[in-house]
């Protein structure tokens, strides 16, 4: 009898399953990517708070709020207090300043469609420039492929970075596309330019 209780108590737990990891749920931020928590970080401090504000309005009430700002300081010294809100400030001026040159580089920066000969009456179009303005490349190239019912991809240029390129003479075409599509883009930094393949000069004497 004893060898027979003990083995049911050993087998005991083996009946029960164990319990499964709850998958957690984790926003991430829109505009810079970060767990909202960490958006001080990213440099895009306003424009993410717009984005949590408007797509995650309790979030943002949770961390925004006069209340979620303050309490922590009322833990603290009066000292503590006024070099924490130093602190916060000197964080705030850094993140406006990195936004302010990230907007600056933007509106300098150029987006060039070129049309691009490969072989005769064969042409292909490369479009440049579109990640310093914040899109995606791979998405961007994805949509193009669809509007225009043709191959479309990304690919490393030999100088370094990459660009989409899109199967046919569509310059014009992606142009106003673009255009059309992304406002962050301005249209006078866009630039539609035409690479002819080069000729073999000479034949045989």
């Amino acid at each position: 009898m004893a060898e027979a209780s003990n083995a049911t108590a050993d087998s005991a737990p083996a009946d029960i399953a164990p319990a499964e990891p709850q998958a957690r749920n984790v926003i991430y931020c829109g505009v810079c990517t970060l767990p909202p928590e960490y958006c001080e970080f990213g440099g895009t401090v306003k424009k993410c708070e717009e984005w949590l504000k408007a797509n995650h309005p309790d979030m943002h009430t949770h961390i925004h709020s006069e209340e979620a700002l303050t309490t922590p300081l009322t833990t603290l010294s009066l000292s503590a207090q006024k070099r924490a809100e130093k602190d916060s400030q000197k964080k705030q001026a850094k993140a406006e300043a990195a936004e302010a040159r990230l907007h600056e580089k933007k509106k300098s920066a150029k987006v060039l469609i070129k049309r691009v000969e490969r072989s005769k009456r064969k042409y292909v179009t490369a479009i440049s420039g579109l990640e310093a303005h914040g899109l995606d490349l791979k998405k961007v190239a994805k949509e193009l492929g669809k509007r225009f019912a043709t191959g479309s991809s990304v690919t490393k240029v030999p100088s370094g970075g990459e660009e989409i390129v899109v199967q046919g003479d569509l310059s014009d075409e992606v142009y106003e596309w673009i255009t059309g599509t992304y406002e962050d883009v301005p249209e006078r930094n866009i630039e539609c330019v035409e690479d002819k393949k080069k000729k073999a000069s000479g034949g045989p004497a």
